[in-house]
């Protein structure tokens, strides 16, 4: 058989599969996060949160919603050198990102059901 054939069978066969995939997997929320910042991210938004009394009094007294929490944790960048990932029972993260187009990071803790806000901190 020569290469050409070849290519043609390869990609019609490569078209079908592509299509039978997005049949099966439509409107399913299937994903591949493979990376470990984009991975512990996904793990952290899916726990309910709770924020200690400091992190909701700045909240409050900056005027900053909830959401800004989530998108932190939607968009952010775990540093792992600040964080404490092996700690037991509960592990903590260092998220970095930005909260009304400043620099802003939180201080996670993650335990087993829950996350915890620790710390909120503002870079003015």
């Amino acid at each position: 058989m020569e290469i050409k054939r070849r290519f043609i069978f390869f990609g019609f066969g490569f078209t079908i599969g592509i299509i039978l995939l997005l049949i099966i997997l439509n409107g399913k929320e299937a994903s591949c996060n493979y990376l470990p910042n984009a991975r512990m991210l996904e793990i952290l938004r899916s726990k309910h949160r709770v924020y200690d009394k400091d992190v909701i009094q700045l909240m409050t007294d900056k005027n900053i919603d909830s959401t800004v929490i989530v998108q932190m944790l939607l968009n952010g960048d775990i540093d792992f050198s600040k964080s404490k990932v092996r700690q037991e029972p509960c592990r903590y993260y260092w998220i970095d990102g930005y909260v009304k187009e400043k620099e802003a990071s939180i201080y996670v803790e993650n335990c087993d059901t829950i996350i915890t806000i620790q710390r909120l901190t503002l870079n003015e």
